[in-house]
């Protein structure tokens, strides 16, 4: 597990550890059920405060990305996690909302904007 804090990024760094792991968790660096550093263990490593990173722990942890085992630390939550679906669902919905407002404020007609979505789902 690799996180990198920048101290001059517009995001808070409890944000860039939230979203660095969630990365690693959805393209497999980080496997289902695999254990994480602990809260003391990763502030020390990044050299930050402890309550950062318990905020973004627990912010995974809300979210669906990770599970808390009292006594044994985090673990990355298993693929088929419902909140973890559900959260991506919303972020995926969020995506389309936002190609869609820049796709009619460039001009396109709503069938210009599905195509250019199936090219992109075929280009992958």
């Amino acid at each position: 597990m690799k996180i990198i804090v920048k101290n001059k990024s517009e995001l808070p760094i409890y944000e860039q550890i939230e979203q660095q792991l969630k990365e690693q968790i959805l393209d497999g660096t980080i496997m289902p059920e695999e254990q994480l550093p602990s809260v003391r263990q990763l502030a020390k490593d990044l050299r930050i405060s402890v309550i950062t990173t318990t905020r973004a722990y627990n912010d995974l942890a809300d979210e669906g990305f990770i599970t808390s085992v009292a006594g044994k630390g985090y673990f990355a939550a298993p693929r088929d996690n419902e909140l973890m679906r559900e959260r991506m669902l919303f972020e995926m919905e969020e995506g389309f909302e936002k190609a869609l407002t820049n796709g009619r404020n460039a001009g396109l007609s709503d069938e210009d904007i599905i195509e250019a979505m199936k090219r992109f789902m075929q280009e992958e």
